[in-house]
């Protein structure tokens, strides 16, 4: 077995300070970790508090499970960018089987894990025997398993079996499932490393492929198996997530890849093959988590939070690089019994250092006073849109003239990466939570979390499914729809074609904003959509997707994008056409967007008024946490805004 184990000269380090240099370098990723609770101890009293523990555990378990899957292959000098999507495949497989196919739970999940299993195999085989490099072949699988995603489910979340449902439950009422299965699949991924004969085929061809074959190892079979394991896992930790968010969504796992990746790095790996284990690979998700948690605890902005998540996986293996040097010893399979007993015996050593340190930091912020100021935390769904952004300064123009303290977070359009922020805004010492829901069925269990921990919580913009909340502030996103088309037919005269851009899939404003459009356009049936096709919402993909789509309609009327970003996008590639020859219609009634309008390319933008949604969110939020009466319902009027009234509107 090919493993890279440098080993030191005895005695060259001698001493205490030598013995403890050699423990910091031995186990970089437990120092990290123990650094990191320290220093969030240190900084947040929520961190500390066993709910936020337990939340950490559950925020690392998705991604533990995928990193685990990772590791073979990256033990074995390979890589899987595909992890992500087959995830969300293997979830959307088996909630589309229960429900839509009727086929019994027991089957779909088989169904599901398969489904996990054969993208791996196909993974392997590209590899193995067409001679792609891994890194084309999942990257390839990557695009196809999230398509294949989005056309089982047609773009829209899907229900999860109410008895798989209960993996992202708890036992006895405070042990997450979700912990359990990372901790058995962690155990599962020690096993098959270290004690089959196909863990130590991982770490020869790691090592050393060209001679691992000429030793007799089938490699080729071998990386069936290897990406097959990693399918597998895939196919776990996609149904583990689609339970905690009580429906496989489409769109959910996207990057999660990057994380897994980081996880096995940090943890001890290296990407040139034949060095990894099982426990470095843990250490490193539960790093990530307890960054992204503590972060949250700490109001650190998301945009910075991707900055020190890239600057740790960085030091990790610059890490990594500083410890060869120095001869430390590589993490390497089939260790001696002595070997493992010292290395039980440094675990125990840090978890005793962990705990020494939690009740040190615990007695200090039990000693100080909690702040009278209310804090509210608000979710957005995202912030890479000016819709949102105008919801958020709104907010905390509010929070600021009430005395109040306000923690923003961004999903970053990821349902799962939301339900983290919301798990962890419950364990914190929040009075009230806002939230934007990615979507409104998946953010359901997690504000029914909040509810049982008695934080009031204001839903903006969108609904929340399942679960009570204290008041939603909206405008009616079908409503918006219906408008947008009763104008755009209108300015067409009742006749005419037109292409519509859609919102990103999976999204509950797209599915509105797209049915409420529809269903307006009833009454011109003059009017003819000859195109409909996903723009995510973005302003760049909104200019691509109607650049193309003019390749095959070029004598188009009218454009109906759902909202401005991508309404933008598509006047960029209509041109002097935009205004003139084509309407085009947009939807949120964003600065740009009415800059557009009063420039007369953009013909109206169905606007919402953000800033006062985030306004009245956080006023609503307060009198909920002072027991004041809220309205359940409290509308915020839409209204289509042209050349004619823009001087007037203020959103």
């Amino acid at each position: 077995m090919a493993t890279d184990t440098l080993k030191s000269t005895p005695g060259a380090q001698g001493g205490a300070a030598g013995g403890l240099r050699r423990l910091l370098l031995d186990n970089g990723a437990l120092t990290a970790l123990i650094v990191l609770v320290i220093a969030m101890s240190a900084l947040s009293g929520d961190f500390l508090t066993a709910d936020n523990l337990l939340n950490v555990g559950v925020q690392a378990a998705v991604t533990a499970i995928l990193a685990f899957g990772v590791t073979f292959v990256i033990v074995s000098a390979g890589i899987d960018l595909s992890v992500g999507s087959v995830a969300a495949l293997s979830a959307t497989v088996l909630a589309w089987s229960a429900t839509e196919a009727g086929i019994p739970v027991v089957l779909a999940v088989v169904l599901a894990v398969a489904t996990g299993i054969l993208c791996g195999l196909v993974n392997g085989f590209l590899v193995s025997y067409g001679k792609l490099p891994p890194f084309i072949a999942t990257l390839a699988m990557l695009s196809v398993a999230r398509g294949l995603s989005l056309v089982i489910s047609q773009g829209s979340p899907i229900a999860f079996p109410d008895s798989v449902s209960h993996l992202g439950d708890t036992l006895g009422g405070w042990l997450p499932v979700p912990v359990l299965v990372m901790v058995v699949m962690g155990l599962l991924t020690a096993f098959v490393l270290g004690r089959t004969y196909i863990g130590r085929s991982m770490y020869a061809i790691g090592g050393n492929e060209e001679a691992a074959r000429l030793s007799g190892l089938r490699v080729k079979k071998q990386k069936l198996a290897i990406y097959a394991f990693s399918g597998l896992f895939a196919a776990a930790a996609g149904i583990v997530l689609a339970s905690r968010l009580a429906s496989a969504q489409p769109q959910a796992a996207q990057g999660y890849e990057l994380d897994a990746i980081a996880a096995v790095v940090i943890g001890g790996a290296s990407l040139a093959g034949g060095t990894g284990k099982a426990s470095g690979t843990l250490i490193g998700a539960l790093i990530l988590a307890v960054l992204r948690n503590g972060l949250n605890l700490l109001s650190v902005s998301a945009f910075w939070q991707q900055v020190v998540i890239g600057v740790v996986i960085a030091l990790a293996v610059l890490f990594d690089t500083v410890r060869r040097k120095a001869g430390a010893t590589a993490p390497a399979a089939g260790a001696s019994s002595g070997g493992k007993g010292k290395q039980a015996l440094t675990y125990v050593i840090a978890a005793v250092v962990a705990v020494a340190v939690v009740g040190a930091t615990s007695l200090l912020h039990n000693g100080s006073s909690a702040a009278d100021r209310p804090k509210i935390g608000l979710s957005l769904s995202t912030l890479n849109n000016p819709f949102f952004v105008q919801i958020r300064d709104g907010a905390e123009e509010e929070a600021k003239k009430l005395g109040v303290d306000l923690t923003v977070t961004d999903a970053q359009n990821d349902a799962s990466q939301q339900a983290n922020q919301l798990q962890n805004f419950t364990s914190g010492s929040l009075s009230a939570v806002v939230v934007n829901p990615v979507d409104s069925d998946a953010a359901g269990p997690s504000v029914r979390g909040a509810n049982q921990a008695g934080i009031p919580v204001i839903a903006v913009d969108r609904g929340v499914n399942e679960a009570d909340t204290s008041a939603l502030v909206a405008s009616d996103n079908v409503e918006g729809g219906a408008l947008g088309a009763k104008a755009l037919a209108e300015k067409l005269g009742g006749k005419g074609t037109i292409v519509i851009l859609q919102g990103q899939a999976g999204t509950s404003a797209s599915r509105e904003r797209g049915a409420g459009f529809a269903e307006g356009l009833k009454d011109y049936p003059g009017i003819k959509v000859v195109a409909k096709q996903p723009a995510d919402f973005d302003r760049t993909k909104g200019l691509d997707v109607m650049t193309n789509l003019l390749q095959a309609h070029p004598d188009i009327d009218g454009v109906f994008a759902e909202n401005d970003e991508m309404a933008l996008g598509a006047i960029k590639a209509l041109g002097s056409k935009a205004g003139t020859s084509v309407q085009v219609v947009g939807f949120d009634g964003t600065p740009d967007g009415l800059k557009a309008v009063r420039a007369g390319t953009l013909y109206a933008s169905v606007a919402q008024q953000p800033s006062e949604l985030g306004r009245i969110a956080v006023r609503n939020a307060l009198r909920a946490v002072e027991g004041e009466k809220v309205e359940k319902m409290v509308k915020v009027p839409v209204k289509v805004v042209t050349k004619e009234n823009v001087a007037g509107f203020e959103g």
